[in-house]
C-alpha cells in the first residue's frame, strides 16, 4: 500500500487499485531517460509534457525480437508524429546504460530519435497497473495522453505482437480532430477528413442515412 499512497499524493484524480481510466488524469510519473540524439541522460516529468500530445510507448525489453521492430517502425514516423505536434516517449525497465548499449549495437536502433525513459524501479509501471512481476518487465501498451494531461487512448498487446504506427497515428489525427470538433463523432475505419457524424437521438437507426448525407 506504500506505493499506492505515494501516488495517490502525486495526483488527487488518479483511481487507486492501479487503474488507469479514460478520460481521466494520467498518473504522475518523473523518470530519468536516455537521449539518443544528444548521447546524454536527463529526467521528464508528466508535468513537463502538459500542452502537447504524448505517446507513452511501453515495451518489454531492450535487446529483444520484437522491439526494435516496433522502434524502428516508430521512428520511421517522427516526421508525422512533429507535424502533430506529438511527444514519442519509449520506455522501459531497462536502466539508461542499457537503452545507450542497444542503440549502439542494434542495427534496427540505429539513429532512434526519440527520448528513451527508464522504469527500472517499476514503479510507474505498478502505478499504470501494466508491470508482469513474473519477468520483471513491462507489458506491451500505449497510452494517448492529451495536452491536458488525460489519458484519452489505451492499448495492450500480446507480448509476440508487434504495433502498427500508421494505426497509431490515426488514432490520434482521430482524438486531435475531435478535440478540436467537440460536437463530431468519428465513425469506424475513420481517416482524416474522412465523414463524421453528428451525434443526436435524430439520427438513431438513421447512421447510414447521415454518413450518406455527409
Amino acid at each position: 500500500m506504500e506505493k499506492l499512497d505515494k501516488c495517490c499524493d502525486c495526483n488527487d484524480d488518479f483511481t487507486p487499485m492501479g487503474i488507469v481510466k479514460i478520460d481521466t488524469k494520467a498518473p504522475h510519473f518523473d523518470l530519468p531517460y536516455y537521449d539518443p540524439k544528444k548521447d546524454e541522460d536527463f529526467s521528464i516529468s508528466l508535468e513537463d509534457l502538459a500542452w502537447k500530445w504524448t505517446v507513452l510507448f511501453y515495451y518489454p525489453a531492450d535487446f529483444t525480437f520484437v522491439c526494435p521492430t516496433e522502434l524502428k517502425d516508430m521512428a520511421d514516423q517522427e516526421y508525422r508524429f512533429e507535424e502533430m505536434w506529438v511527444e514519442v516517449l519509449a520506455v522501459s525497465t531497462d536502466t539508461i546504460f542499457s537503452h545507450r548499449a542497444w542503440t549502439k549495437h542494434e542495427i534496427l536502433m540505429k539513429n532512434f530519435p526519440y527520448k528513451m525513459l527508464s522504469d527500472h524501479t517499476w514503479f510507474v509501471a505498478d502505478l499504470y497497473n501494466i508491470w508482469d512481476s513474473e519477468t520483471g518487465m513491462a507489458w506491451r501498451w500505449t497510452f494517448i495522453i492529451d495536452p491536458d494531461l488525460n489519458v484519452k487512448w489505451i492499448e495492450i498487446t500480446s507480448g509476440p505482437l508487434w504495433r502498427n504506427s500508421e494505426e497509431l497515428i490515426r488514432k490520434i489525427e482521430g482524438l486531435q480532430f475531435i478535440r478540436k470538433n467537440p460536437t463530431q463523432a468519428c465513425p469506424a475505419k475513420w481517416a482524416l477528413w474522412g465523414k463524421t457524424l453528428t451525434p443526436s437521438i435524430k439520427i438513431a437507426g438513421e447512421v447510414g442515412e447521415q454518413l450518406e448525407q455527409n
